[in-house]
């Protein structure tokens, strides 16, 4: 339990962190001539049109190959604009991955945050899952980037297993109730994200269909698994 409230204490503050930097990005910009940029829907269409070219451009080119006139032309923006809110590739990218992973979290949390029932909370998990390995370009941003997407992915993953322990406490408190012990959920999350990842980097012909089926089965496997250690 020490251990879960460090990592949790530990992701909250580095949450705290980015979010203060991404107001200051939003709210506090400078251009250079040191005037501070007061807040304002048109800042933040403006970093949204040029996170969303960078998707573009870095699907296109790959991460090592960006060019930041291109991001511009696409964002319909001059480059004095962009060094309004950026100060160089390497902090375009890096906002760009944060971008990228709290839209993941976010997504995941309205998907499932309010389903108060734990079998449809699973449900819904499962469902993201399927929707996020068919509609997502991690498969083409890991053809293009592969260093930039390997990056990227491990990035997350510590955040996504804290997040996952998160949507899923629900089911969990269900399970460990109805099995009678405590179920190890770090690792039952962890081993879902690898799953996730494993269908990215290694997608199977004609499988898609029975994901939904696979991932419960996967998680029926771990709960089992994890009540028979216990009992031992």
């Amino acid at each position: 339990m020490d251990q879960e409230r460090q990592n949790s204490e530990s992701l909250q503050s580095r949450e705290s962190a980015e979010q203060q930097s991404v107001r200051a990005r939003k709210g506090s910009s400078k251009p250079r001539g040191g005037r501070s940029v007061k807040p304002n829907r048109r800042s933040e269409e403006t970093i949204s049109s040029i996170l969303d070219a960078t998707e573009q451009v870095v699907l296109r080119s790959g991460a090592d190959r960006i060019s930041i006139l291109d991001v511009c032309k696409l964002a319909g923006i001059s480059r004095g604009t962009f060094y309004r809110y950026f100060s160089s590739q390497e902090d375009l990218l890096d906002t760009f991955s944060r971008h990228k992973r709290d839209n993941f979290h976010r997504v995941l949390m309205e998907t499932v945050g309010t389903v108060e029932d734990p079998e449809a909370r699973l449900e819904g998990l499962i469902a993201f899952i399927d929707d996020y390995l068919t509609e997502s370009r991690a498969r083409r941003l890991l053809v293009v980037a592969p260093d930039y997407a390997l990056s990227f992915f491990r990035r997350i993953f510590h955040d996504s297993i804290l997040r996952f322990q998160d949507a899923l406490e629900i089911v969990f408190d269900d399970w460990d109730e109805r099995l009678g012990v405590k179920l190890d959920r770090e690792l039952v999350c962890e081993l879902i994200i690898r799953y996730v990842l494993s269908e990215i980097l290694v997608p199977e012909d004609g499988g898609r269909r029975l994901l939904p089926a696979r991932v419960k089965r996967l998680v029926a496997s771990l709960t089992m698994g994890s009540t028979a250690r216990t009992r031992r």
